[in-house]
């Protein structure tokens, strides 16, 4: 199932099938540079935040003009592969970098309207983590008092328009779901227990996301892949995916989690 990062020789054009439930060990803008045009149809995921975490292959501590550069390069790819309609949900916070407030969600919009994304919204997912923090700027002071935020947005773009067309006989999501989903405050506590990863996704977020914003059998890819989390779940949902990471470590583990879902559930994958 996985490609090694030396040995991967590049997206066979042709035939874009032989990519579909993959771990693809690889840099995620060479591994989508190669891939061909209107291929995705829905992409979920949270770029490294830039604020130091210990990821396995990636300085997560770039200077802020370089780090945003990087991610519009990261953008553009996304928004060539995906089709016409697709949707792209990017998880991110407001980040301190270089000892300043930095509004990384403000910055991502702008280079995804620049690039030519259509803006459909944006998710506030509420952590719950408030109880853990330690420091309060000046305390019981109006002198420099600063505010923690206990969520984070995930933003919702979608390629030349709206629509993203697909068989209604394909559609999975429940009535009550998609009241619940259609409300953009999402109370989802985040994974407690990291399992290799510094920053894993919550089941449950990436759960609510595809069911939302795509059919089933549709292609669901995460080019910051991680532990898989976002794999696992399109495999419990009946939608194919394209897992990217540059880590062999993160992609052993996805493979991993990936054939533990497979060999419980007793899912057989379709290319």
């Amino acid at each position: 199932m996985k490609e090694n990062l030396k040995e991967t020789t590049g997206f066979i054009r042709e035939q874009p099938m032989e990519r579909i439930n993959k771990v693809i060990c690889r840099d995620c803008i060479e591994a989508m540079k190669s891939m061909p045009e209107n291929f995705m149809h829905l992409i979920i995921t949270s770029p490294p935040y830039n604020v130091g975490k210990p990821y396995k292959n990636h300085n997560d501590s770039m200077p802020y003009k370089e780090y945003l550069n990087w991610l519009e390069n990261v953008w553009k790819e996304c928004y060539r592969v995906l089709v016409i309609g697709g949707r792209i949900c990017i998880n991110v916070p407001s980040v301190t970098a270089d000892g300043e407030y930095q509004p990384l969600f403000v910055d991502v919009v702008n280079q995804m309207r620049k690039i030519g994304y259509i803006m459909r919204g944006d998710i506030l997912w509420y952590k719950q983590t408030i109880s853990k923090r330690t420091a309060w700027g000046s305390w019981k002071s109006p002198s420099n008092p600063y505010v923690v935020q206990p969520y984070e947005f995930v933003l919702v773009f979608s390629k030349e328009q709206r629509k993203l067309e697909g068989d209604p006989k394909k559609i999975d999501i429940t009535r009550d779901e998609f009241i619940k989903f259609s409300n953009s405050f999402w109370d989802i506590k985040p994974e407690t227990q990291p399992k290799g990863h510094p920053a894993p996704f919550p089941e449950e977020l990436v759960y609510q996301l595809i069911k939302f914003y795509s059919y089933v059998d549709n292609i669901v890819m995460d080019p910051f892949g991680g532990t898989g989390t976002v794999s696992v779940v399109c495999v419990k949902t009946g939608r194919k995916y394209v897992y990217i990471d540059n880590c062999k470590e993160y992609c052993e583990i996805a493979e991993k989690n990936i054939k533990n879902i497979l060999a419980q559930s007793k899912l057989k994958l379709q290319d």
